[in-house]
């Protein structure tokens, strides 16, 4: 079977990529790679363990400086995002699609809302590396538009190129110190260490009602995840309102944003 000037386009550009796995410019070197062949609007690379996500490089901010919803994303956003949560529930590599992880309400949240559609647009892939039992090294697509049927099957094709390429990388990603850092509590009780800092005493099944249902999580995945009724998780939906003093799942958002910023 012979080759055709793609496919010696691709393996050239993957030597290239091999001698660049300890340069600076690694991370964008392989985004421009894989928007020659599935274009993509924003990426980011990152490592998911039990804290804050580590971001190796990202995409250039539109408005130039650093993105103010990004230092959202990394100071308890992150404990929304259904990709960071599915690499803690579901550990695994692969190529993950957005609608793979996304649950039933997650379009109607106000993570989706202000976060979301800002950064990533419409639609989210991601190579996922599980480097450990706790780690998981992924590189996050995003796009304006819904990627193609066609181009998931490209990206997973040349996933097992990106995949090792990513965990090899890995061996020249400099350790971080305490200035760089982004540790954070670890990701068990994330939401709850979140929510102690309103002075208000949740129980820990409401806390799990909070963290699925501001993740976008209707009444019967909360019910089915916590192995509960949906009429219980009514329940302690009302209870926790009622001890938080709202009336609105917006604001029970805006409280969980207010609790990023308290000390």
């Amino acid at each position: 079977m012979g080759l055709t000037l793609q496919d010696l386009a691709w393996h050239r550009a993957v030597g290239h990529l091999i001698e660049r796995l300890d340069q600076p410019d690694f991370w964008l070197a392989l985004s421009r790679l894989l928007h020659d062949y599935v274009p993509a609007d924003s990426w980011v690379a990152l490592l998911f363990s039990n804290g804050r996500p580590r971001v190796f490089a990202e995409s250039p901010f539109e408005g130039g400086g650093s993105d103010p919803l990004h230092h959202d994303y990394l100071r308890g956003l992150y404990l929304l995002d259904p990709f960071y949560i599915a690499s803690r529930e579901h550990q695994g590599s692969g190529l993950v699609r957005l609608a793979d992880v996304a649950p039933e309400c997650f379009e109607q949240t106000d993570y989706y809302r202000l976060y979301f559609t800002h950064n990533v647009v419409a639609d989210e892939v991601q190579f996922n590396v599980q480097l450990d039992a706790e780690s998981t090294l992924c590189l996050s697509l995003g796009s304006e538009r819904r990627f193609t049927p066609e181009q998931i099957t490209l990206l997973e094709l040349i996933r097992p190129w990106v995949t090792a390429l990513m965990r090899k990388r890995m061996s020249f990603e400099p350790e971080p110190d305490e200035q760089t850092s982004t540790g954070s509590p670890p990701e068990d009780g994330g939401v709850d260490r979140v929510m102690q800092r309103l002075g208000t005493a949740l129980t820990l099944r409401e806390v799990d009602v909070v963290r699925l249902m501001l993740a976008g999580c209707s009444n019967k995945e909360v019910a089915r995840k916590l192995d509960i009724s949906a009429e219980t998780v009514k329940v302690h939906r009302r209870h926790l309102y009622g001890k938080l003093n709202i009336k609105s799942q917006s604001e029970l958002f805006a409280l969980f944003m207010k609790a990023q910023s308290t000390p």
